[in-house]
């Protein structure tokens, strides 16, 4: 295809876009862009359940740069639904393609110490953390002047870590050894654990035109370190609305995004930084978004679609309360009950084995809205 037009001429609908990644996010954006009318090509190292509703498919390596360039040369646009792809991965599509969300984008979120460090220059607040790059006591450098994270605190792994994976609690300064062992001995986070009274999530999305918009804050409980449930309205003062969209935005121009972000924070009432921290971001749909489904006429899917084809974005305000809940496993079991209820939304990810905390699908219970 060709990759000559100027960057803000919308596509039309018959246009091609490839989606990095077959996983659920993708089989979701793909189902997104179809109803726009626009194929799909997905590319992704092992087949996925993208692979089912999208019109094309390339099955190789993301090191294959070979394989990726063909790929990118089908399509008139590239995004991805994961934010691990390789550098060199992104920048053979580029060289081919546009790409949205923008490399900087995947640099940034890649690696924990970058992105906090990203988050403190813009200004915006993060709980207090440490670079650890060895595991002996002299390796801890405050990156952050003026805070030291207290214990208990949490090593994170700099890279690759998701879902609670590549995470260890330290409870004093005596574990550190220990537990950086556990992870590897890799380049990590030590983040002090803050007391905070929820964890919610803003879902934004900038166009190519430099327009953000957000939808309402989700309330999110974890279990296991796995997102269970979103609730929305979230249970928080209305003036965290308009200053997590303030932040969301911040983050979006800083980074030339084009797309759908993620923004998890912790709702911290009484910390001296304010009532929000941003815990981390993702360039991405993502799984604190998918009520948008149903409660909203236009999902973060199909913004996301169209932010990268250069359309006008969709409305983000919700028409409906909502409670998204994530079916992990042997969850999935209880399909036909889940279908007969007539509250809710049912969506399957089409997935074959139902493994221990694997998602699998998810419900939206819908209410009549109370508040926007």
């Amino acid at each position: 295809m060709s990759d000559t037009s100027p960057k803000n001429t919308p596509l039309p609908p018959g246009s091609t876009i490839g989606i990095l990644g077959g996983g659920q996010l993708g089989r979701m954006l793909a189902v997104a862009a179809t109803q726009l009318g626009f194929h799909v090509h997905i590319f992704s190292d092992t087949p996925g359940p993208a692979f089912e509703v999208a019109q094309s498919h390339t099955v190789a390596p993301y090191e294959d740069e070979a394989a990726i360039a063909a790929f990118a040369r089908s399509v008139d646009v590239v995004t991805y639904e994961f934010e691990n792809i390789p550098r060199a991965t992104a920048e053979a599509a580029m060289a081919h393609a546009p790409l949205h969300p923008s490399l900087k984008a995947l640099e940034t979120s890649q690696d924990r110490i970058v992105e906090k460090a990203f988050l403190s220059g813009l200004g915006i607040p993060v709980a207090p953390y440490a670079v650890v790059t060895r595991h002996t006591k002299k390796s801890i450098n405050y990156d952050v002047p003026g805070a030291q994270p207290k214990y208990p605190a949490l090593l994170k792994t700099a890279r690759f870590g998701y879902d609670g994976k590549g995470q260890v609690r330290v409870e004093s300064e005596d574990d550190l050894t220990d537990a950086h062992t556990q992870i590897g001995l890799v380049p990590s986070v030590l983040e002090e654990r803050i007391a905070f009274a929820r964890e919610i999530s803003i879902i934004a999305v900038g166009d190519v035109d430099g327009n953000v918009n957000s939808y309402d804050l989700a309330e999110n409980v974890h279990e296991n370190q796995i997102l269970k449930t979103s609730m929305i309205p979230a249970n928080v003062p209305d003036n965290l609305m308009p200053m997590a969209h303030v932040m969301a935005e911040r983050i979006v121009r800083a980074l030339d995004y084009v797309g759908t972000l993620a923004v998890e924070f912790f709702h911290c009432p009484d910390h001296p930084e304010g009532p929000l921290l941003v815990n981390e971001i993702a360039p991405r749909v993502h799984n604190s978004g998918h009520w948008t489904l149903d409660a909203c006429l236009c999902s973060q899917f199909e913004n996301h679609i169209r932010a990268i084809v250069g359309w006008p974005l969709g409305s983000t305000r919700r028409h409906s309360d909502a409670l998204m809940t994530n079916l992990l496993g042997d969850e999935i079991t209880t399909w036909a009950d889940i279908a007969a209820d007539t509250s809710s939304a049912f969506h399957v990810y089409g997935k074959g084995e139902a493994r221990s905390a694997r998602k699998m699908g998810h419900m939206t219970r819908l209410s009549p809205l109370t508040r926007e």
